[in-house]
């Protein structure tokens, strides 16, 4: 314990205090907090919570994660930490905050309420802005309770008032929807939705689900809907439920007699730790200042109804100073007390791991090695890992280098132990690292190990972007392809009674009005259409030749193509090398050393490349992942494994300010070990150019970096092993044919953010090795994006609106001959701000030095042609406007939004159109679609759009694309993949698809499932099922989704479960007339004789064969349940080849 803190705890007992104590920076400062809790705690002699205040919300949540580090090392609970942050919305703008922040904020004032926590942490600008009155939050808030009663109209009318939007499925915080007895509502209390049912106005269970999966997660006696947006109207008000507009929260003072401030919810006087009081002040001032400007820009939105003055939203410095007067308050300073009125001072020395030399950027890993092992003898040295998985690494790695390692235990806080203690690793995330010598503590992070930059933290995964065209989508009008019959209009579901029995079919119409109804077992052979742009395809007829005539065409066209391919890749397939050994201590050194936390896909990626440079057959795979999602990593791994295992890597980017980037990422991750990175550019002088060939022809230079110029015939490598291709779509035809011919020889790895549809149909096709990273870096926001019609008010606020939180704007106009005419217009509609222009058609030395000019921060608008689309991280510039955006490509639009957003900060995307006129047809699809894929990692969805738009005619050539366009897009890949796999000489069998005749009436009824698109879905996943087990899981889905299911649905999924069993053993039909059943197999089928004598031996004269592959039984009784239970068990005792899970499947049945 340090001596510091009994006195100081006592000082903070008189009403007033006001102490300071000094060496109080970065996580000391939420140590000493941490401290001095957990002493109050232990002598149980403290009521009041602490709340700490903060300059900004960036160091408001960096204090808050290291009280969390912290109270996990000492073993406390960390239930009593809350954090409060600010919106992220300038003041005065008309969009709503991210409810992800309503939702946060909602929370802590609700448990201010309910359990106060003991330590708050909030930031200057959030502890500014005032609140809800805490009578309305207390009224508003909805508690549901197991037993509890709610009228239906009157729970409506309550979400509606508190911000929640009625939607059909639930996805994101603020939504609610409602199915028969099911209310589903994903509360702003929790980070998964809640499910709660009814039985009639009575609660009768809740629980949390998935809302990707619609699964349930845990169950709940109570739940809790918070507001869904801070701004709530009476109950009485005539317009109560209506939709909240995106400003509302401006004019809450309107709404309210009074507003409350955070300190009101703050029920007994709490102790402050105010974090440099002076640093709080200017920030406060800061504040005021955006506001001002944030009230005079804006507040003339609606001359009818101005915005509230300021004052009646936001407090003053003044203003905080008298809410909290009365508290005893302790001043954390890095230095000097603020002035002579903070007294008593104490002081907490401590060093910053740099002062010894850990930490400092090159340093070789046994050197940080040596001088850890010194520490060991004053002190306890403990080793933070970011991730579990880094936690069993970093032990072995210690091992590995013979030093004592344990995994960190929070009872070893308060043990003594005497003599050298080994080093401890713990799973945490702490700021940085500091060294103690009075409390004989070492605490380390990766970074001081490591010596590397500040570190990233991944969020939670976002939804998969699932792209191949499904029929969810599917709506009345659109155009099918039906795999038998050509291609139709889909006019609907429609439920049909045959033979007195109900079953739902999908209503097909081909040309001349002919109708086809699909039962839904057979729902697999009905694809979505989706051919090329603005293609209106010809209906078929039914039973006419057009249609079989046009797949043998494009079957025949499809095989001489797949040759092509399967050539090119088969002399892959013949070359061999050497294999590359197992991973390494220095590779284990590389890898911990990444300063990010990789994310689950970045790891399957890696370990996809270990495994194909571990075998013999030269590596080419594509790696797939939208722009800044670490797929850089993954290429210097392998980079990494190639260089050491003595092959040179040869890395090829589309332009020069990109092979710049890239030279200094290489060269700053590999600087710790001996290899040398170097550059290939034409900036370079004509004498470093030839040094560097030279020494690349001697194998001294390990991996190099260049533009096409490394594809020209002076290059010459020693032992060329690896290439790393990045954005492959900016390399033209010549350089493709180059890079071909290097495919057979050598490893090759391709890095895309829009794969174009060629190679996404290549690795689709299973040619090519794909592996897709589609989960977002730390902290991404999605891109806010707008399509927006050309306006000076338009582009003036989207520049003033970055400028004002300190950011840079990219203005992207791709006509080099106006360009100048542009920037004289940007001139005079935003004097102040600081602009260079950037184009192709400029020479390279300008423009390299344009381009570092405003990645120094020394402009604050690029205005650049599309030149600026590969590759260049400015994490400052965070807004982009694109100008005539209807003139680009849907690649070309993703790549472009893709160079903002790249720090934490929300960024936006203006894709600015003519001002009057219509938009191509093409041109409108792209920006629907841009618009609509904002979800971070839809970078392989847009190449699947993409491709529908343009057709994939670029696969091999135009006749290709006519042949999507005559067939579908969806028909056509797997037309390709069987075309491949046949070549390849694996046997293609035909999907056995059995005929069932079966006297039951088995559908999902209207009111259990009410939209079509769900209904719809259900079938189509029934129908893909291939197992009996499969078939269970998605009966527990649909019950935990849509409530007990009812006889149809039962009916339905027994069916499925007797189709599943005919599939497998290959029958062409199961047929059932009274009380006799017919069961023919395929003429292909292998019939399992065994399986047949013993059938013969149970059923004895009640079996009939009626040909080789046909027979006839003669059931025991003709109702449903009782058929269904003896066909079962007959088609089970067939199907030897899975009776172990067939009989466990039958008996849970």
């Amino acid at each position: 314990m340090p001596s510091w803190l009994v006195p100081l705890r006592s000082a903070l007992d008189h009403k007033q205090a006001r102490v300071c104590l000094l060496g109080a920076h970065g996580p000391t400062s939420a140590f000493a907090v941490t401290l001095l809790d957990r002493l109050c705690r232990h002598s149980h002699d403290c009521a009041a919570p602490w709340v700490v205040l903060t300059a900004s919300d960036e160091s408001a949540e960096r204090i808050f994660n290291d009280l969390h580090f912290f109270h996990t090392l000492m073993g406390q609970s960390v239930e009593g930490l809350a954090w409060f942050p600010e919106w992220e919305t300038l003041p005065y703008e008309a969009t709503a905050p991210h409810v992800a922040l309503i939702a946060h904020r909602m929370t802590t004032l609700h448990r201010l309420l309910v359990k106060p926590p003991t330590i708050l942490v909030t930031s200057v600008a959030a502890a500014m802005h005032r609140v809800i009155p805490r009578l309305i939050f207390e009224e508003a808030v909805i508690r549901f309770k197991t037993g509890a009663t709610f009228e239906r109209e009157s729970l409506i009318t309550s979400l509606l008032r508190i911000g929640y939007r009625r939607v059909s499925v639930v996805e994101i915080p603020g939504e609610f929807s409602i199915r028969g007895g099911i209310v589903d509502i994903f509360s702003t209390a929790y980070s998964n939705p809640v499910r709660v049912e009814f039985l009639g106005d009575q609660v009768e269970s809740m629980r949390l689900f998935d809302p990707a999966t619609q699964t349930s997660i845990e169950k709940l006696n109570e739940g809790w809907v918070l507001p869904a947006r801070e701004f709530i109207r009476p109950l009485q008000d005539q317009d109560a439920t209506a939709p909240i507009p995106p400003d509302a929260e401006w004019r809450s003072p309107d709404l309210y007699e009074t507003m409350d401030t955070l300190f009101d919810y703050l029920g007994s006087n709490p102790s402050l730790a105010l974090d440099q009081p002076e640093s709080l002040k200017k920030a406060c001032e800061a504040a005021w200042s955006k506001i001002d400007d944030g009230y005079l820009r804006h507040v003339d939105r609606d001359i009818a109804r101005p915005y509230p003055s300021p004052e009646r939203l936001f407090l003053t410095w003044d203003g905080i100073q008298q809410q909290i007067t009365t508290c005893p308050m302790m001043a954390l300073e890095p230095l000097a007390a603020p002035d002579s009125s903070w007294e008593p001072t104490f002081s907490f020395s401590t060093q910053l791991p740099g002062s010894i030399g850990l930490g400092i950027r090159g340093t070789a890993f046994t050197q940080t090695l040596s001088l850890l092992d010194g520490l060991r003898n004053e002190h306890r040295v403990i080793l933070v890992a970011r991730s579990r998985g880094q936690v069993d690494r970093l032990l072995a790695l210690l091992r590995e280098h013979d030093l004592p390692a344990e995994s960190w235990n929070p009872s070893t806080w308060s043990s003594e132990r005497a003599g050298r203690l080994p080093f401890y690793v713990l799973h945490g995330d702490l700021s940085v690292g500091f060294l103690s010598g009075e409390l004989r503590l070492a605490l380390l992070t990766e970074e001081e190990l490591f010596a590397k930059g500040a570190r990233h933290k991944p969020q939670p995964k976002s939804r998969t972007a699932t792209f191949l065209s499904s029929l969810e989508d599917l709506n009345v009008g659109d155009y099918v392809v039906h795999v038998q019959h050509g291609i139709a209009k889909y006019r609907g579901l429609k439920r049909l009674s045959v033979q007195d029995f109900e079953s739902d079919y999908l209503i097909l119409e081909f040309a001349g009005g002919d109708t086809l109804y699909v039962p839904l077992d057979r729902l697999n052979q009905v694809q979505r259409y989706s051919g090329a742009e603005s293609h209106v395809p010809r209906l078929d007829r039914l039973g006419g030749t057009s249609w079989a005539k046009t797949t043998a065409r494009v079957k025949k066209d499809i095989e001489e193509m797949a040759q092509e391919l399967i050539d090119l890749y088969a002399n892959r397939e013949l070359v061999k090398r050497n294999a590359y050994g197992v991973t390494t201590t220095l590779y284990h050194e590389f890898e911990a050393a990444f300063e990010y936390e990789e994310t689950a896909d970045q790891l399957k990626a890696i370990a996809d490349i270990s495994r194909d440079l571990e075998s013999t057959r030269p590596m080419d795979r594509l790696v797939c992942g939208d722009v800044g999602y670490g797929k850089t990593e993954v290429a210097m791994r392998a980079a990494f494994k190639a260089v050491e295992h003595d092959r040179q890597v040869a890395v090829l980017v589309p332009t020069t300010l990109l092979a710049h980037q890239h030279y200094e990422n290489f060269a700053e991750r590999f600087a710790p070990f001996p290899m040398r990175v170097a550059l290939l550019s034409r900036f370079q002088s004509p004498g470093d150019t030839k040094a560097i060939l030279k020494d690349v022809a001697a194998g001294t230079v390990d991996v190099v970096i260049g533009t096409h110029r490394l594809l020209q015939k002076d290059v010459t490598f020693r032992h060329l092993g690896l290439v790393i291709i990045d954005e492959e779509q900016w390399f033209g035809v010549k350089h493709k044919e180059r890079l071909k011919q290097l495919r057979t020889q050598v490893d090759v790895l391709t890095l895309t953010a829009t794969p174009i549809p060629r190679t996404l149909q290549m690795a689709m096709s299973s040619v090519r090795d794909l592996s897709i990273i589609d989960t977002p870096p730390a902290g991404r926001l999605a891109i806010k994006t707008e399509v927006v019609r050309f306006s000076d008010k338009a582009v003036r606020d989207a520049v003033l609106r970055e400028l004002g939180r300190g950011g840079q704007v990219y203005f992207v106009h791709n006509r080099v001959e106006t360009m100048e005419r542009i920037g004289a217009w940007l001139h005079q509609l935003i004097p102040e701000a600081r602009m260079v222009m950037a184009h192709g058609q400029m020479d390279a030395k300008p423009l390299e030095a344009v381009m570092l000019k405003f990645v120094k921060r020394e402009a604050d608008i690029l205005i650049a042609s599309a030149i600026i689309q590969s590759g260049l991280d400015v994490p400052t510039a965070n807004t982009i406007i694109v100008n005539r955006a209807d003139l680009f490509g849907l690649a070309q639009l993703y790549q472009l939004r893709g160079r903002v957003g790249r720090g934490g900060d929300q960024a936006y995307a203006y894709f600015l159109i003519p001002d009057e006129g219509t938009l191509t047809g093409d041109a409108q699809k792209r920006l629907i679609a841009i618009q609509q894929f904002t979800e971070l990692g839809s970078g392989f969805r847009i190449a699947a759009a993409d491709m529908e738009i343009r057709g994939a005619g670029n696969l091999l050539g135009k006749q290709q694309s006519g042949h999507i366009a005559a067939i579908g897009l969806d028909l056509y890949m797997q037309m390709v993949e069987q075309a491949v796999q046949r070549l390849k000489g694996h046997v293609i069998e035909e999907e056995p698809d059995p005929t069932l005749q079966l006297p039951v009436s088995a559908f999902i009824p209207e009111p259990y499932v009410t939209d079509p698109h769900h209904r719809l879905s259900l079938y189509k996943r029934l129908t893909a099922c291939t197992q009996v087990g499969e078939l269970a899981l998605l009966h527990g889905e649909i019950q935990d989704r849509y409530g007990p299911a009812p006889e149809p649905v039962e009916r339905l999924l027994e069916v499925m479960q007797l189709r599943t069993h005919a599939k497998r053993l290959r029958l062409a039909s199961l047929d059932v007339h009274g009380q006799s059943v017919t069961i023919v197999f395929q003429p292909k089928a292998a019939i399992p004789e065994p399986a047949v004598h013993r059938l013969m031996d149970q059923l004895k004269k009640r079996l009939k064969f009626l040909s080789p592959v046909s027979f006839e039984i003669s059931m025991r009784q003709s109702d449903w349940p009782s058929l269904f239970s003896e066909l079962n068990a007959i088609l089970q005792s067939l199907d030897l080849c899975d009776t172990k899970t067939i009989r466990t499947d039958a008996t849970g049945s």
